[in-house]
């Protein structure tokens, strides 16, 4: 276990807190819109209805908890971060949501405890391989993962975790990265996750002017179906199931 980037991990949430969603860009027009989007796919990936048992790994603020939370699922909510974890306890004050300060790589859960392990932009910020096993472990036989998380073959995201003073200027964690998707399909196959997909998606920026939210989404769609431009998408749609 890497105790100085969880650490960093941690320094980064309290540094973060007071603007987080901002920096995150969910709070503008065309941010709240993609995050509408990307917690669609985890409730239909997910196949998240009332009454399951859902773990979102790395919850930050709670702007994916707060639109899951209306399917009437049983959400156990976690991150590293006790800054950010406050906001979502003072925001989202659900009864069906527990939050809890809980390292992802030590899960303090029994085996197979959830139908479903999700998380939005939160795998990059770990020690993968280990983060990955516990997510395996707590886990249920026949349960799935569905993540989204940067692409490095976005043109933004590479310079963002490649060039040091653009990762400043832009808020990044010291240690976050992101994923080559084939690379990151080899590493769920050796873990024992079976039925892996991974597929670039995203291209509308959380900076785009509300007016032209529709028409970049709707060229957005278009160039998700070119096997070829599709790749420099700004984000990556991962699901996987356990065998049972």
């Amino acid at each position: 276990m890497n105790i100085d980037r969880i650490q960093n991990e941690v320094q980064h949430g309290e540094k973060i807190a007071d603007n987080a969603v901002n920096i995150w860009g969910w709070g503008t027009p065309a941010g709240k819109a993609r995050a509408d989007r990307r917690a669609s796919y985890f409730i239909q990936h997910g196949d998240i209805t009332a009454g399951k048992k859902i773990l979102e790994i790395g919850c930050g603020t709670g702007e994916f908890t707060k639109r899951i939370a209306q399917t009437g699922a049983d959400i156990t909510a976690i991150d590293i971060s006790p800054d950010l974890l406050e906001i979502a306890r003072e925001t989202i004050p659900n009864v069906t949501v527990g939050f809890h300060v809980q390292n992802v790589e030590k899960l303090d859960f029994e085996d197979g405890s959830f139908d479903v392990v999700i998380g939005s932009s939160i795998l990059h910020h770990l020690n993968l391989n280990p983060a990955l096993k516990e997510v395996y472990r707590v886990l249920k036989q026949g349960g799935g993962v569905v993540f989204t998380e940067p692409n490095m073959f976005n043109p933004q995201i590479w310079m963002e975790r490649n060039i040091t003073f653009i990762r400043k200027i832009t808020n990044n964690s010291p240690d976050e990265t992101a994923f080559v998707r084939w690379a990151l399909k080899k590493e769920l196959m050796n873990l024992g996750f079976k039925n892996v997909s991974i597929r670039p998606f995203d291209f509308l920026h959380p900076f785009t002017p509300g007016m032209l939210i529709p028409f970049i989404s709707n060229i957005g769609n278009f160039v998700e179906k070119i096997p070829l431009d599709r790749q420099i998408a700004g984000s990556l749609l991962i699901y996987a199931s356990k065998e049972r």
